[in-house]
């Protein structure tokens, strides 16, 4: 039996016999996948005309073929591989000159270089249709490529020197995320999912949330018009390497050397090491920006490298109309004034007279200490503001002022002071380890909510503890006595001309009332509330302020519960709503990306806060009222300037949103955190970040410090509550904990925790002094009162059932 000639591209093929079988069919198949690969790179690149040339080709060839089926004759057929195909399709050929230059680089010369190699015919028409190309356009194309590419990038960073590996890992996120999204525009759908799944455990674990992200995007309408995608697109990442590292970089990109793993083969220097090392190095020379530190590669973190990067360049603002990093933008800004408000002359003299009118009446024989608490020294190393240089307040003072700073110096005198190093070198199976723990963490008092419906956004005690408030995704605020007093409005039926003192305003208040109370006026979620402070400690509040989805802020009365004023402006959701310490003036923070200055007495902003890129989640004022802290989803946050509008420190180091800050009352340190499961503190002078704290396994939604700024307490939705010593030096914690000291829910070294706990507490910082579990509660909501009593609150989730 004869066999008929092999196909020139399948030499250890043989086709059937051509006596018996017609190999016209076969032919055809093989021949028009061939076909259906070019029409699919024709329509990836929108080329009509050349589709529509090669469409009409393809039908004279069907023609011709058709009428020599009628012949007698057998055909003989000649297919070449996908792989072939893509070979001349011009994507590699080497020069003669130079085997190590492309030939088909150069757009003008493609033809002329073709026929000198042996193209078909009908390829060179192809690509003479379809117009200007090179080897650089079709590259991009191939999605073996990308997979190739980062395989050699990964095997190089992982075959690199101990020292170096830290500096080089980095580099693999954003290289990674651009191969994805090459390969989700261009329509390669299995190929992306092929390549996402292959390498996207090689990822820091600090990105999984921006990779789980891109996960969603399958389509190429996806990669236009989703905001994270387009960030990659339209903006550089920053990488910071160092010279030396930078100088190992650019050696593999361009000859392949170094970091080449044992047993590899031809390792990085065959055809297709050459096509990966270009498909890295394009990403490399269109989106990535390096930031080349002249410090040795042994002289910084391990951990710093990774913190280093990102999109820098658009979250600082500009200088003089260059960009510049974090750290020079912050030095530009100069001196901060973060020294505790003054107090005028005349109320501190009312204020002191009044305490020693009341000590002489209680006869109560710590409050001869009194003065020496209203006239405390100012804080050593801080800038002092003046009165002129706080935002406008009312000429007088009034009664409640002096009420508040007399509460304000008992509160002084009577708080539980909180020394967190107490706890250093203590046993807490001895007595002594007892009473350490004791003078170190505080009391909580914890509040939970149940059968809340569709949920709690937002809860907040009042000032003096006497009221608590919660709103509602049912688009209301319900208010609960906790001294259990009634809580009564006035009746609609009143004369105002009726009300002439106190007495005749008691008479017109509801008769019955109970100990909660409903408030209705949004008409979207309510995400936020915040008491007034004017009354401090001294006496309840006497206003209310919600934020709600209807982009609305609402101002309520608690004398009568009502709503009083709303205030519009924004235009998208309000995500977060804070009173000034001083009263008078609040903020929000909103989904339209800025945050506002607002007074109660004006219906309008007094300041727009703009210049982060993405959503502003929260917002809290400094301790002297000149400074408004914003932290947003584009993963920092934003110090800014109450009186001039203008940002004076930028804090990026967060590698998610930042959805919470607070400020230490000493006025030294801000403290962000979020999604990415980590708290940062931050010193306010220099711009730069104290420390990094993590042991939270779930999204942290609310923080507080002490009132002598020495402990910081945490609400997560992992259902804890986490203390933190705020003067230590924290790092990761090398081992459980010595001595016996409590780690978590209990577990010391003679009763180590369960394995899901011990595992969960290996990425504990040494600063955390203990944690504090509920059963299936999220805290959402954390305070301190004046006098060092923890207070958290949050929805009980039942179980599911299934």
């Amino acid at each position: 039996m004869s066999a008929a000639t092999p196909a020139a591209s399948t030499p250890d093929r043989v086709s059937p016999p051509a006596t018996n079988v017609p190999s016209t069919d076969s032919s055809k198949d093989i021949s028009s996948s061939a076909d259906q690969l070019i029409l699919e790179y024709l329509r990836a690149r929108g080329l009509k005309e050349a589709e529509k040339c090669f469409l009409e080709e393809l039908e004279r060839k069907a023609s011709s073929t058709d009428d020599k089926s009628k012949q007698p004759e057998t055909a003989v057929t000649t297919t070449i591989s996908q792989e072939e195909l893509v070979k001349q399709l011009a994507i590699f050929a080497q020069k003669p000159a130079d085997p190590h230059q492309n030939a088909l680089k150069d757009s003008s010369n493609v033809l002329q270089e073709l026929s000198s190699t042996g193209t078909p015919q009908n390829i060179q028409n192809l690509i003479s249709s379809i117009g200007q190309v090179g080897a650089e356009d079709i590259l991009s194309l191939d999605p073996t490529d990308k997979h190739e590419g980062f395989r050699e990038l990964e095997a190089w960073v992982d075959g690199s020197l101990d020292m170096y590996r830290p500096e080089f890992r980095p580099i693999l996120f954003p290289i990674f995320c651009h191969f994805y999204l090459d390969l989700v525009q261009q329509g390669l759908r299995e190929a992306a999912q092929d390549f996402y799944s292959t390498f996207s455990h090689s990822i820091s674990s600090v990105h999984y949330s921006t990779l789980n992200h891109l996960s969603t995007i399958t389509l190429p309408y996806h990669v236009q018009t989703d905001e994270v995608a387009q960030r990659f697109r339209t903006e550089k990442y920053t990488v910071r390497m160092s010279r030396s590292g930078f100088s190992l970089l650019v050696g593999w990109l361009t000859e392949g050397f170094g970091g080449e793993p044992a047993g590899s083969g031809e390792g990085f220097a065959g055809d297709k090491g050459k096509r990966g090392r270009a498909a890295v190095m394009r990403v490399v020379n269109n989106h990535l920006r390096f930031d080349v530190t002249s410090s040795p590669t042994s002289s910084v973190n391990a951990r710093t490298w990774e913190e280093s990067t990102g999109f820098l360049s658009a979250v600082v603002p500009q200088t003089n109309g260059s960009t510049a990093d974090a750290s020079a933008f912050n030095q530009s800004k100069g001196e901060l004034k973060l020294g505790p408000a003054p107090i005028p002359e005349d109320l501190r003299t009312e204020t002191e007279r009044t305490l020693q009118d009341q000590a002489m009446v209680d006869h109560d024989p710590g409050a001869r200490y009194d003065l020496h608490f209203a006239r405390q020294a100012p804080p050593p190393g801080l800038v002092m503001p003046s009165l002129s240089d706080l935002p406008p307040r009312p000429p007088m003072f009034q009664s409640v002022d002096v009420k508040r700073e007399v509460e304000k110096v008992r509160d002084m005198r009577k708080r539980i002071r909180l020394d967190p190093s107490m706890l250093n070198n203590a046993n807490a199976n001895t007595p002594q380890g007892a009473a350490a723990r004791a003078r170190a963490l505080p009391s909580i008092c914890a509040y939970t909510f149940h059968d809340v419906g569709e949920g709690i956004p937002c809860c907040e005690f009042s000032p003096d503890t006497s009221l608590l408030a919660a709103g509602f995704s049912e688009s209301y605020i319900r208010l609960w006595s906790l001294k259990g007093e009634k809580l009564k409005g006035l009746r609609s039926d009143f004369d105002s001309s009726s009300i002439r003192d106190s007495s005749s305003l008691s008479k017109i208040r509801e008769k019955g009332g109970s100990t909660t109370r409903k408030l209705i006026g949004h008409s979207g979620p309510v995400y936020s509330v915040s008491f007034d402070p004017v009354g401090g400690s001294a006496t309840p509040p006497r206003y209310l302020l919600s934020a709600s989805a209807d982009a609305t802020t609402r101002l309520w009365s608690l004398d009568t519960m009502t709503n009083v004023v709303a205030y519009r402006g924004h235009q998208n959701p309000v995500w977060d709503v804070k009173w000034s310490p001083m009263g008078i003036y609040f903020a929000t923070a909103s989904r339209d990306r800025t945050a506002r200055l607002w007074s109660t007495d004006r219906t309008s902003a007094l300041r727009i806060f703009a210049g982060h890129l993405s959503d502003v989640n929260a917002v809290a004022f400094h301790p002297n009222s000149l400074y408004l802290g914003t932290a947003s989803s584009d993963c920092t946050a934003r110090l800014w300037d109450v009186q001039r509008g203008s940002c004076v420190r930028v804090f990026y180091r967060h590698d998610d949103i930042v959805s919470t800050l607070t400020f230490s009352p000493d006025g030294r340190y801000l403290a962000t955190a979020g999604e990415d499961l980590a708290i940062r503190l931050w010193d306010l002078g220099s711009g730069k970040c104290v420390k990094k704290m993590t042991g939270h396994t779930a999204s942290i939604y609310s923080m507080a410090f002490s009132a002598e700024s020495s402990v910081l307490v945490s609400g997560s939705a992992d259902w804890t509550v986490r203390c933190w010593d705020v003067k230590s030096a924290g790092g990761p914690r090398t081992k459980a904990r010595e001595n016996g000291t409590t780690l978590t829910n209990g577990a010391t070294e003679e009763h180590p925790p369960e394995k899901d706990e011990s595992e969960s507490s290996s990425n504990e910082t040494t600063d955390l002094l203990a944690t504090f579990p509920t059963k299936r509660t999220p805290i959402i909501n954390v305070q301190f009162t004046p006098r060092n009593l923890c207070l958290v609150a949050g929805p009980y989730l039942s179980p599911e059932t299934r």
